[in-house]
């Protein structure tokens, strides 16, 4: 494979003054009963209130933004379970693009609804039994347009550093950031913001436990792939990092951490009793991991980034509801 040319910094910042002005400024908040739970200064970046309800408006907005005029007319394509699908069809609504979007027969009902209501064309597909790269390869090919994919992209990894760009220039310096993990978008991009803006912060990635491929990946020095793993953490359901996202990670995170799906639910449950928002099951992996190291956090400026608030209604109803 021959050496990739990674996004840097710079190019975080460019993202940023690229898509301000069609971003949601999102809040960065505090809990008082966390803080003295940990004895720690928690920092909460609220990416459930961007546009889409996720961080991942931020890349698409940033990649789509960069099209040629070629580009724009034929269209775009990409892979989806929900966030980036909502992403690409709600930033090429704003730029006049058409958009195709390969989503999972079972994808969350509010994701789906949502994605179609922002003009795309929605493709779907067995998440278990077919291979949504190929189709959409096969599909840009056919019909002439530019596939970007959720994660794997300089421009969309960019975009994401945008976020802990954000808590950074607000917050200051911290001790720790927990980043949500699926292919590494966000943590490839926090990473980047973290480095030149925080650069004694430690750095986490967070992963569904069923579905730990970053960290196997991380430990073994190379992509690890895995079949879809099975966990109510929807946006965390991929099977690997991508070639750009894991070089970024490996070279500069911490760790990848693991969390389980009742940890999830019961991230969830804090969220909504303590906080009064709502946090999608992938957008909890973050605090969930945090919870995990109890006493070792005292003293310590914590950074949490939660990416996003997508959940269908009753199954957010069901969630809450557990013991």
């Amino acid at each position: 494979m021959n050496k990739l040319a990674l996004p840097t910094y710079p190019d975080v910042v460019e993202a940023h003054q690229r898509i301000l002005p069609y971003l949601n400024k999102t809040p960065i908040l505090t809990s008082r009963t966390i803080n003295e739970l940990t004895g720690a200064q928690f920092y909460f970046k609220c990416e459930n209130f961007q546009r889409i309800g996720a961080f991942k408006f931020r890349g698409a907005m940033n990649a789509l933004s960069q099209f040629t005029g070629e580009q724009r007319k034929n269209g775009v394509i990409t892979f989806s379970s929900g966030n980036h699908a909502q992403a690409i069809a709600l930033s090429a609504k704003l730029l006049g693009i058409p958009a195709t979007i390969i989503m999972p027969e079972d994808a969350p009902t509010a994701k789906m609804q949502a994605t179609k209501g922002y003009g795309g064309r929605v493709i779907l597909y067995n998440r278990y039994t077919q291979d949504r790269e190929e189709i959409g390869q096969k599909l840009a090919q056919e019909e002439g347009l530019t596939l970007i994919p959720p994660y794997d992209h300089p421009h969309v990894i960019a975009g994401q550093g945008t976020a802990a760009k954000e808590l950074f220039e607000e917050v200051g310096e911290l001790d720790m950031l927990f980043v949500p993990l699926g292919g590494g978008g966000l943590l490839s991009g926090s990473l980047l913001s973290t480095k030149a803006l925080s650069p004694h912060c430690r750095i986490f990635g967070v992963e569904p436990l069923a579905g730990n491929d970053g960290q196997q990946s991380l430990r073994k020095g190379e992509i690890i792939y895995i079949d879809t793993p099975k966990t109510i953490a929807d946006g965390a359901q991929t099977q690997h990092l991508g070639d750009y996202t894991f070089e970024i990670i490996r070279n500069n995170v911490d760790d990848i951490l693991t969390a389980t799906d009742e940890e999830l639910i019961s991230a969830m449950q804090f969220y909504a009793q303590r906080m009064k928002i709502i946090v999608e099951p992938t957008g909890c992996l973050s605090l969930a991991a945090a919870r995990q190291f109890g006493d070792k956090l005292k003293g310590k400026k914590i950074g949490i980034i939660i990416s996003g608030g997508n959940v269908d209604i009753m199954q957010y109803g069901h969630f809450l509801s557990q013991k």
